[in-house]
């Protein structure tokens, strides 16, 4: 298939990167999440980062947090990385559409594709000078560690929508 060809020459050398500020500690959210890491290794490497939640965070206000949070993300990324912040502010897209945003991520060539998930506060100024692209997956609010969860499968969707597999109309 044409299609499937042409994505495999895209994802030469390129890795999904899910980081996420503090760990999933829900079993059936985790288990869901490693359902759908197990179907993406067939596309894509994909690799998730968990920025632990300190002690000193809970205690802080949520502007302190924010901000440490947003170093420690600053910590895990690089300019050479294509990076897009999970925020309720961000670009939506249905499946499809989203599968092609991906495509043309994909061919523009980067290395690591770096989706941002941060902590119960959002993101640091900081972060968002640093990372101004932007992706919503719904307007309703959804807890960090459920969101986890979507994202993946999402992203899994658009694989096999560049495809043409059946699992998108299922």
């Amino acid at each position: 298939m044409k299609v499937a060809n042409t994505l495999t020459s895209y994802l030469s050398g390129m890795k999904i990167v899910i980081l996420a500020v503090g760990q999933t500690d829900i079993a059936y959210i985790q288990t869901g999440i490693e359902i759908y890491s197990q179907r993406l290794k067939h596309y894509i490497p994909l690799e998730w980062i968990n920025i632990p939640e300190q002690k000193q965070w809970k205690k802080a206000a949520p502007i302190e947090r924010k901000k440490a949070e947003g170093e420690a993300i600053l910590k895990n990324i690089t300019v050479a990385d294509r990076c897009i912040l999970l925020d309720e502010k961000g670009k939506s897209f249905s499946s499809e559409s989203f599968s092609g945003y991906l495509e043309k991520i994909m061919v523009s060539g980067p290395r690591r594709l770096v989706f941002i998930i941060g902590g119960a506060f959002g993101f640091s100024d900081a972060v968002y000078q640093a990372v101004p692209e932007k992706l919503a997956l719904s307007e309703m609010t959804f807890s960090h560690q459920m969101i986890r969860l979507f994202l993946a499968e999402q992203i899994y969707r658009a694989f096999t929508i560049l495809r043409n597999e059946p699992y998108h109309n299922s």
